[in-house]
């Protein structure tokens, strides 16, 4: 059963992680080349930030549509303990900032600009021209007060040939500017059969640590959001068990201790994003490291997506804190 208790343990079964890294190393007994044996793993760093759940629209919607969807989300019941991100496309951005109840929702974009052939020592990544056709910059972002971006969803890495030092100067670019961001993290499904997932994950999070620079780490935990979504299960209708998924966290909320600071660790808030919908939100949302989702296709749905924004209660109650 799962539990939120900073002590608790999980049991493994042969998720295959990646075999390298000496702090899982320590955590576990043994474990073969491709799979982490059976053991117990320890959950040392919960979460200790808001429940954050995140709607990705993705390339979806018109006038009409997102009218519709902002109206149904207005119009839901949802608990006061959860913020609540949505992406529209860029175009449809001013609409859902002028419908939405801006209390209740924060508006982000699916995207920001950087050009990443810079090399930058201040990692700030300002261009000096604006010669980028189709492409929206944080800077323009800022100016129109949106608060909030994705960055480095796989769908970009994998269709637009984003590498980890791409979206590193990204976020760092964001950051400067003021925005909040959602840095999205994962593996594929031949990483993670091939027992690379660690090893990949964590050489993303490196990409984006060596651009936020030392100023910037105390504000991880509350504007720099990591979403672990394995590639495998984003609109597959595919999702890791709950103890795949918490595994996977709790492997990121340890590097961040022993990368970051122990501080970090704690106050950064760690999404679940693979087709979560209203059905299996509830129970991912219990255990201690899951502290949110990033939503596609059902974020598309009010009343689903309402649904799963409330699976709050259900992880504030599971680790103690309701």
């Amino acid at each position: 059963a799962p539990s939120g208790a900073m002590t608790s343990s999980l049991t493994h079964s042969a998720f295959r992680l990646g075999a390298s890294h000496a702090g899982f190393r320590t955590r576990c007994a043994s474990k073969t080349p491709r799979a982490f044996a059976r053991t117990s793993l320890v959950v040392r760093n919960e979460g200790t930030g808001r429940f954050i759940v995140g709607g990705n629209w993705k390339c979806n919607g018109t006038i009409e549509s997102v009218a519709e969807l902002c109206k149904g989300l207005n119009a839901g019941k949802i608990a006061d303990n959860v913020d609540i991100v949505v992406a529209p496309p860029f175009l449809y951005i001013d609409q859902a900032v002028e419908a939405l109840d801006a209390k209740r929702f924060k508006v982000a974009a699916q995207n920001a600009w950087v050009e990443y052939t810079l090399q930058d020592p201040t990692h700030h990544y300002d261009s000096d021209t604006g010669a980028f056709t189709g492409e929206v910059s944080a800077e323009m972002l800022e100016d129109l007060d949106v608060p909030w971006v994705i960055l480095g969803h796989s769908e970009r890495r994998t269709l637009m040939g984003e590498d980890n030092v791409t979206v590193g100067k990204k976020v760092a670019h964001a950051r400067y500017h003021g925005l909040s961001v959602i840095v999205c993290v994962g593996e594929s499904l031949e990483e993670r059969e091939s027992g690379e997932t660690l090893d990949v994950i964590f050489a993303q999070l490196r990409a984006v640590a060596d651009e936020i620079d030392d100023r910037e780490h105390s504000s991880w935990g509350s504007q720099v959001v990591i979403a672990y979504e394995p590639i495998w299960a984003i609109g597959t209708g595919k999702v890791a068990t709950p103890e795949q998924a918490q595994e996977v966290h709790a492997a990121i909320r340890q590097w961040l201790a022993d990368n970051v600071s122990e501080e970090v660790s704690k106050a950064t808030r760690i999404q679940y994003g693979g087709s979560v919908n209203d059905g299996n939100c509830e129970d991912l949302a219990k255990y201690s490291d899951i502290d949110g989702f990033l939503v596609g296709g059902a974020s598309l749905d009010a009343d689903k997506f309402v649904q799963i924004c409330n699976s709050s209660v259900a992880h504030y109650k599971a680790v103690g804190r309701l």
